[in-house]
């Protein structure tokens, strides 16, 4: 198993030693650590827990490459490391988030919090690393602006596994279908067929996030609500310009996902939903019945 953790206070080899072996419940001669200038001699290359110490400039101090060899019972993800070795060195410990995006982070205090942060580096060599932002804040990061990241929850794709039995679905009539028939099932990027594949699976995925409570993120922006809704209005229309047996499979997905989204919203017969989404425009837009429901409270307003 292997990690990184950053940190934001210099730490002598000695105390990550002691550190790691407590955080990976390991004896401390068991625990190799290695800093710039370290006597390759004196290494222990066989150790159940080796790490390399690496100097960062900014706000990081050091970047923490650890490797835990399969022999150690105690195999924690990366986010329980974290939050036990800010505890153990008393800092705080960023770790890399599973999303696209090479600024998303995590941070993880020794008073236990856990949260977001934006970590970017300069054009520089070597590069100096600022933390611009996190979502909560952090008593070591005062100059970070505390705020929502848009960018993260636009890169979380939830599993929509309607929307996959709807591509194998396709697949099946493709099958079946003839030469000339199969013309019309062209998937490639821009069709109607690969459109309302894309479309279906955000239909899905925004239910799905709200089904959860917006988890994991716990809050959703309300301009891609907006493109969400949008998506679904698109539908309507590509289901026109899809083969007949294409288009009762889209419907048969959609009447599913859209029974999903009413249990998860509530009636908005005033249009507030709509005019907070469209502003002016609301009202010479027509919209589906599915920009009349509301998810409550609205994931983008502060509790």
């Amino acid at each position: 198993m292997t990690y990184n953790l950053l940190t934001l206070d210099s730490l002598n080899p000695g105390a990550v030693t002691v550190a790691l072996a407590e955080c990976l419940d390991v004896a401390v001669d068991e625990v190799d650590v290695g800093a710039p200038g370290t006597d390759p001699d004196l290494r222990y290359w066989d150790a159940a827990v080796s790490c390399e110490l690496q100097p960062l400039l900014g706000d990081l101090t050091w970047s923490l490459d650890i490797y835990v060899q399969e022999t150690v019972v105690d195999q924690p993800l990366e986010s329980e490391l974290a939050a036990r070795f800010a505890k153990a060195v008393n800092t705080t410990v960023l770790f890399p988030a599973e999303e696209a995006p090479p600024s998303a982070y995590w941070v993880a205090t020794p008073q236990g919090l856990i949260t977001r942060a934006r970590l970017e580096p300069s054009e520089d060599e070597p590069p100096v690393y600022t933390v611009t932002a996190v979502e909560a804040p952090v008593p070591q990061l005062p100059q970070a602006t505390v705020e929502h990241f848009e960018e993260i929850v636009r890169e979380q794709r939830p599993d929509s596994p309607v929307t996959d039995r709807f591509k194998a679905s396709l697949g099946r009539v493709r099958e079946s279908a003839s030469y000339l028939a199969q013309l019309s099932l062209d998937e490639e990027t821009g069709s109607p067929i690969w459109t309302a594949q894309n479309n279906l699976a955000v239909w899905e995925r925004v239910i799905t996030q709200m089904e959860s409570r917006w988890a994991p993120s716990g809050w959703y922006p309300a301009g891609l609500y907006r493109e969400r809704l949008e998506a679904r209005d698109a539908l309507v229309d590509l289901v026109g310009r899809l083969p007949h047996d294409v288009a009762v499979l889209l419907n048969e997905a959609l009447d599913q996902l859209d029974r999903r989204f009413v249990a998860a919203t509530a009636e908005d017969s005033a249009g507030g939903l709509q005019r907070q989404l469209l502003g002016p425009a609301s009202e010479q837009r027509p919209t589906g019945w599915w920009w009349h429901r509301r998810p409550d409270p609205a994931p983008w307003e502060e509790a």
